[in-house]
């Protein structure tokens, strides 16, 4: 554990390993978001098609 060859492959092992974790949460906390984001304009889309036919079938508008 004297050689130096050694604790430069020990650091560059530990950069390498810090730098997958960071781009894997990175792409992780961004498909999360993209996800939470479709499913919130679904839900939006639901609610319109929903208050539309309250309006054409019983003549009731749901604000």
């Amino acid at each position: 554990m004297n050689e130096p060859q050694v604790w430069v492959l020990i650091g560059v092992f530990a950069a390498a390993m810090f730098g997958m974790i960071t781009i894997v949460s990175t792409l992780f906390i961004h498909v999360v978001k993209t996800e939470i984001r479709s499913v919130h304009s679904r839900i939006d889309a639901l609610d319109r098609d929903v208050s539309a036919l309250y309006r054409h079938v019983l003549g009731i508008d749901r604000d």
